[in-house]
């Protein structure tokens, strides 16, 4: 991300702005949609994390901090969403039967599993793991995201993935020692 663009966007630039959120967009939209697991509502989180900093950018402190200081508002966006929504959406079973006989290798159902075992988690578990492998930040950044320290960043790691790998212990079968 270009320095003088964030520069320039924080004076009001938005040909700037837009650049730089460009960069972004993908990985807060993965982001979001972990949360809202719907398209529809995930570009919502993603149109109000934009307007959001779009709106607020000139209070950006420093533009080294453009990529936290976003992901941060667009995490805020995903659990303001979680809250007023709290709505399941349930699967029939056809549909999950449809989508495992379509994928001859089951990654599919692995990704169901996983979403289901990351819902398990809560948010403070959840949002670690989804910051760290699939939006792949360090744990300065997830620390400077959250605003919590970095001891807390890697508590909050090794409990979810301990979580983890007990939710995956009980799906194959395997009894723990």
């Amino acid at each position: 991300m270009d320095r003088e663009d964030v520069l320039r966007a924080m004076s009001g630039d938005g040909q700037c702005f837009y650049r730089i959120v460009e960069e972004k967009k993908q990985s807060i939209y993965r982001m979001a949609y972990s949360y809202a697991h719907n398209e529809n509502d995930a570009l919502d989180i993603v149109q109000d994390a934009v307007y959001k900093a779009y709106i607020s950018i000139s209070k950006l402190k420093s533009p080294e901090f453009f990529g936290t200081w976003f992901y941060r508002i667009a995490l805020n966006c995903a659990r303001d969403f979680v809250r007023q929504s709290r709505k399941i959406t349930p699967v029939a079973d056809e549909v999950l039967a449809n989508i495992a006989a379509n994928d001859m290798y089951g990654a599919r159902e692995d990704s169901v599993d996983l979403s289901r075992a990351l819902e398990k988690l809560g948010d403070k578990y959840r949002t670690v793991v989804l910051l760290r492998f699939f939006e792949e930040l360090s744990l300065d950044e997830i620390a400077a995201v959250l605003e919590i320290p970095v001891s807390t960043v890697k508590t909050r790691l090794y409990r979810a993935l301990e979580k983890l790998k007990i939710s995956a212990e009980e799906v194959d079968g395997v009894e723990r020692a």
